[in-house]
């Protein structure tokens, strides 16, 4: 009996991209701060639900989208949208219908 003989019964595992498709790495280090405070976040214990943890991975993909190391999404696509993003965006319209009744 041989293991790991090429054509017994050798299992053919198909990779599979990513869902979002592939994405540039950080050779800059541009975000390379960010990462590191959202892993010590992660190491404390706060887990990947804590806000904080999570406030961090949004300013990690932010700092990514404005480096060009990732196609802009909206957050609520990523999943990470806080209760002050909906404030923020329940008061904007709001503000800019304002300026326009002004004008």
């Amino acid at each position: 009996m041989s293991f790991g003989s090429p054509g017994g019964r050798s299992v053919n595992i198909k990779p599979t991209p990513p869902e979002r498709g592939s994405f540039p790495l950080d050779h800059d280090g541009e975000c390379k701060s960010i990462i590191s405070s959202y892993l010590q976040c992660l190491k404390k214990g706060g887990g990947v639900n804590d806000e904080a943890c999570r406030k961090l991975a949004k300013s990690y993909l932010t700092c990514r989208m404005e480096n060009n190391l990732m196609a802009p999404d909206n957050f609520e696509n990523l999943g990470l949208v806080f209760d002050e993003d909906k404030k923020k965006e329940a008061a904007a319209p709001t503000a800019a219908t304002s300026e326009s009744k002004k004008s």
